[in-house]
Order: C-alpha cells, then sequence, then structure tokens
C-alpha cells in the first residue's frame, strides 16, 4: 500500500457502490425495552421509598440497559429510513448521537450515586430491608425474562449487545438483594452505600465505553475490528492494481461501513473487472458493503537524456 497523498485535480474516472447492510426490525428489542424500562421506574420509586441508594443505583442501571435496548430499536428503524435531498446517508447517525447523550447522561448518575454514597457512609440512613429484597428479587427475574426474550430473537451484533448489558444488570439486582439481607439479619447500613458503589463501577465500565465507541465514530475513526494495513493490502494486490492510495474506512452506523480510495491500475479497460473483485473481496474479507473507489491509469513515462554540464 503506497503513502497517501493528496488526491489529483485531474478528472479520473468515478465509481460509487452504495449498498447498505440494514437490518430487519426485532419485536423482542422492543418488548425488552418496554419491560426494563417500565421496570426502572417503579424500582426507582422503590429506592426512593425504602432509602436503599443500592436499589436506586440498579433502578439507574437498567435504565442504561432500557437507553442500550432503545439505541438498537432505532437502530433497526432507522436502517429502513430512505436518504433524503438533506440527508444523503439518511438519519444513521442519529443513534450515534443518542449513544453519545446516554453515555454522558450516564455519567452524570454516577456522580451523583457516589456522592450520595460517601455522604451515606458517613450519616447512615433508615433501610426497609424487606422491600429492598422483595423488589431486587422482581428486577433480578425482570432481568432473566428480557434475557430470555432476547436470546430467543434475531441473533444480531445489536441483540447481543443488548443481551450483555442486561446480563450486567442482573449483577446489580444481585448486589441489592445482598444488601437486603444484610440490613435485615444484621442492621448493619453502611452495606447499601458500599454495594451501591460497585454498582456504580458495573455503569461506569458501561459508560466509558459507550462514550468511546460513540466517539470514535463521530471522529470518523476506523471501525475497531477493522485493520487499515489489512484492507490496503488485500486491494493492493488484486489482479491489475499498482498501488492504492487515499484509503479511508469509517463507520457509518452499527453494522455499516463505507470505504473510499484510490486505485492505481495498470488499464482502465481492466476497471470494470477489478472493480468487481474489489467489492467481493471488501465483502467477503472485512465486511464492507459501501465501497467507493477511484480509478487511476498512470501511463509509463519514457526515459529523457538529461542535460549535464560539461566537465572542466
Amino acid at each position: 500500500m503506497g503513502v497517501h497523498k493528496p488526491a489529483h485535480s485531474t478528472a479520473h474516472g468515478h465509481d460509487d457502490h452504495h449498498t447498505h447492510a440494514h437490518g430487519s426490525g426485532n419485536g423482542g428489542l422492543l418488548a425488552a425495552l418496554l419491560l426494563t424500562l417500565s421496570f426502572a421506574g417503579i424500582e426507582s420509586l422503590a429506592g426512593w421509598w425504602s432509602g436503599s441508594l443500592a436499589l436506586l443505583a440498579d433502578a439507574i442501571h437498567m435504565m442504561t440497559d432500557s437507553s442500550a435496548l432503545g439505541l438498537a430499536a432505532i437502530a433497526s428503524w432507522l436502517a429502513r429510513r430512505p436518504p433524503s435531498a438533506l440527508h444523503s446517508y439518511g438519519l444513521v447517525r442519529s443513534e450515534v448521537l443518542a449513544a453519545l447523550f446516554n453515555s454522558v447522561l450516564m455519567l452524570v448518575l454516577l456522580g451523583f450515586i457516589v456522592s450520595e454514597a460517601v455522604d451515606r457512609f458517613g450519616t447512615p440512613r433508615d433501610i426497609r430491608g424487606e422491600a429492598v429484597i422483595g423488589v431486587a428479587v422482581v428486577g433480578f427475574v425482570v432481568n432473566l425474562v428480557v434475557a430470555w426474550v432476547l436470546s430467543r430473537g434475531e441473533y444480531t451484533l445489536n441483540t447481543r449487545a443488548a443481551l450483555l448489558h442486561v446480563l450486567g444488570d442482573a449483577l446489580g439486582s444481585v448486589a441489592a438483594i445482598t444488601a437486603g439481607v444484610v440490613i435485615v439479619a444484621t442492621g448493619w447500613t453502611p452495606i447499601d452505600p458500599l454495594l451501591s458503589l460497585l454498582v456504580a463501577a458495573l455503569i461506569l465500565i458501561s459508560a466509558l465505553r459507550l462514550l468511546r465507541e460513540a466517539v470514535h465514530v463521530l471522529m470518523e475513526g476506523v471501525p475497531l475490528h477493522v485493520r487499515l494495513d489489512a484492507v490496503g493490502r488485500d486491494l493492493a494486490t488484486l489482479d491489475g492494481v499498482r498501488r492504492v492510495h487515499d484509503l479511508h474506512v469509517w463507520t457509518l452506523s452499527s453494522g455499516s461501513i463505507a470505504l473510499s480510495a484510490h486505485l492505481e491500475i495498470r488499464n482502465l479497460a481492466d476497471w470494470p473487472d477489478i472493480l468487481a473483485a474489489a467489492r467481493q473481496t471488501m465483502d467477503k474479507q472485512h465486511g464492507i458493503r459501501h465501497v467507493t473507489l477511484q480509478p487511476e491509469a498512470t501511463a509509463p513515462q519514457p526515459l529523457v537524456r538529461g542535460s549535464y554540464p560539461l566537465s572542466r
């Protein structure tokens, strides 16, 4: 793969191939979203009434899971929206903006949980342990039901990510159950803010991962699972290709990757075959289906005798 250089202003043949891999809608995502979001509201009210920060933290964690499920559902819906005169790519980036907002909101809520936990270490609160146990057990069952619904639906990257979120939230429910049991058995209330910090750590991991992915996409970064050098090498080794430059790979939306590049070829007459081979290779080897390639035929330059000063 050659060193990148600015594209020439000379007109070249230009072929655009715009195909998108659109996922179909998944009813399981919507059902899981409604179930998770509904119980998150109930659990947050129960956490406020019972005085349990661990229960409230678990409710916030479930809300973040609801956001993840919502993003997956939005991605499935937006994938079917056609491009317009104002948005030639459609509205596929909406999910990325939503992910960015969601991650920032998660960090704000995380700050509230940590601040409240530190305050409660110094000033313990009365906590209704029995209520915490009952609500947390129901939350754990809800998480299992949501995981079951997702596992029986269409198995895509979106549903797999949502499933991981839900399984992580089940750990938050277990933490809340543990806090309730300890309080009922021993009356030791510091266990509640202590375990709420554990749930906060789970939220922090999810928030930072989501923020990193959203910013990476908005900065037109190369998808993390794609190796740019391997893409360039596969293009450069195609029959008839002499050199590859101005190679760019970026994410349009979940499951949709775009590529653009200039290919220096030996003969423009070979371009249709080279283009077909490039599209097939990018799709098969790297999962890239939105491919824009520009051919450049560089004629060999004849040798020219230079003028040299006479020796003295």
